[in-house]
C-alpha cells in the first residue's frame, strides 16, 4: 500500500474514533449528591459529577449520603438512592422509530425509573437478584435489600418475573414483594401513603444539598415529582398520587411459569 494511502487511512480511522466513543453515550448525569461514584467499562473508577457522560456498562454506586438522577437520551430517568449499586447492562433506542430496548441491573439499594419515550414504544428492564421488573409506558420505585426485592407501580404496566411466575401489575399504588429468585412472588397489595412518602424522601436531596449545581439547594432528585427549589415539607407524594388517579383501571394477573433467568 503506498504511503499516502496509508496516511488517509489512519486519518479516517482517527477521525472516526471520536464518533465511535460518542455513540456510547447513553446518558448524562442531572443531578449528584456526594458521594457517588461511577465506574466506566474498562477503566477506573471516578466520583460522578453533573453534567457527565453515562455510556453501556457504567456502573454507578452511592455512598450512604450519596444519590444521583440519570436522563437517558429518550428522556426516561432514574434517581438513585443511597448505598445503592447499578450497572446499565445496555441501552439501545431508535429516535426515528421510538423503539429499541434498556437493561439495568440494581444489585442492591432503590431507585426510581420514570418511562421517556422507550418505554412506551420498546422495553425497559430493571433486574435484581430476586426479580426482572419490565416496565411498559409507566414509572415504578424497586428496591433490592436483604430480604428481597419490593416493587411499586406508580403508572403504566409492571411486569415482575422471577424463578416461580409472572405477575403483571396494571393498577397503579399496587406493589409485590418478592423474597428470592426461586421464592414465589406475594401478592399485590395496595402501598400505604406512609410507603410512597418513605421512598419519596429516600430518592430527594436532603436540605442544604444542590444536587451538583452551585447556588441551588434543597433540589429534589427525584422524577419530576416534585419542583426544582422547593423542599417537599407535606404531602410529599401528591404528584404520585395525581398519577394514580389519572390512570386507567386494570387488573392484575397472576401466570404461574418457570421463566429463565433475565440478563
Amino acid at each position: 500500500m503506498a504511503l499516502p494511502r496509508i496516511l488517509a487511512v489512519l486519518l479516517a480511522t482517527a477521525a472516526l474514533a471520536p464518533i465511535a466513543a460518542a455513540a456510547q453515550t447513553v446518558g448524562t448525569a442531572t443531578a449528584v449528591n456526594p458521594s457517588s461514584e461511577s465506574t466506566p467499562p474498562g477503566a477506573t473508577t471516578v466520583t460522578l459529577s453533573v453534567g457527565a457522560s453515562i455510556v453501556h456498562k457504567e456502573r454507578i454506586h452511592t455512598s450512604p449520603t450519596g444519590t444521583v438522577q440519570l436522563r437517558f437520551v429518550d428522556k426516561s430517568t432514574l434517581s438513585i438512592s443511597p448505598n445503592s449499586n447499578i450497572l446499565i447492562d445496555e441501552y439501545v433506542y431508535n429516535p426515528n422509530a421510538g423503539t429499541g430496548h434498556m437493561t439495568t441491573t440494581l444489585v442492591k439499594g432503590a431507585l426510581r425509573f420514570v418511562g421517556g419515550l422507550l418505554s412506551h414504544e420498546g422495553d425497559a428492564t430493571i433486574t435484581t437478584p430476586s426479580a426482572a421488573v419490565g416496565i411498559r409506558g409507566g414509572t415504578a420505585t424497586i428496591m433490592e435489600g436483604p430480604e428481597g426485592a419490593r416493587i411499586i407501580n406508580h403508572f403504566g404496566v409492571i411486569t415482575v418475573q422471577n424463578g416461580t411466575a409472572t405477575t403483571v401489575i396494571r393498577r397503579p399504588g399496587f406493589a409485590v414483594t418478592v423474597p428470592g429468585w426461586d421464592r414465589p412472588i406475594g401478592e399485590p397489595e395496595r402501598v400505604t401513603e406512609a410507603e410512597i412518602t418513605h421512598y419519596l424522601r429516600l430518592l430527594t436531596s436532603r436540605r442544604g444539598e444542590d444536587g451538583g449545581v452551585h447556588g441551588l439547594k434543597d433540589v429534589p432528585v427525584d422524577d419530576g415529582s416534585v419542583s426544582p427549589g422547593i423542599r417537599p415539607l407535606s404531602g410529599e407524594s401528591d404528584a404520585l398520587q395525581i398519577q394514580i388517579q389519572a390512570a386507567q383501571h386494570g387488573t392484575i394477573v397472576t401466570e404461574p411459569v418457570r421463566p429463565r433467568r433475565l440478563r
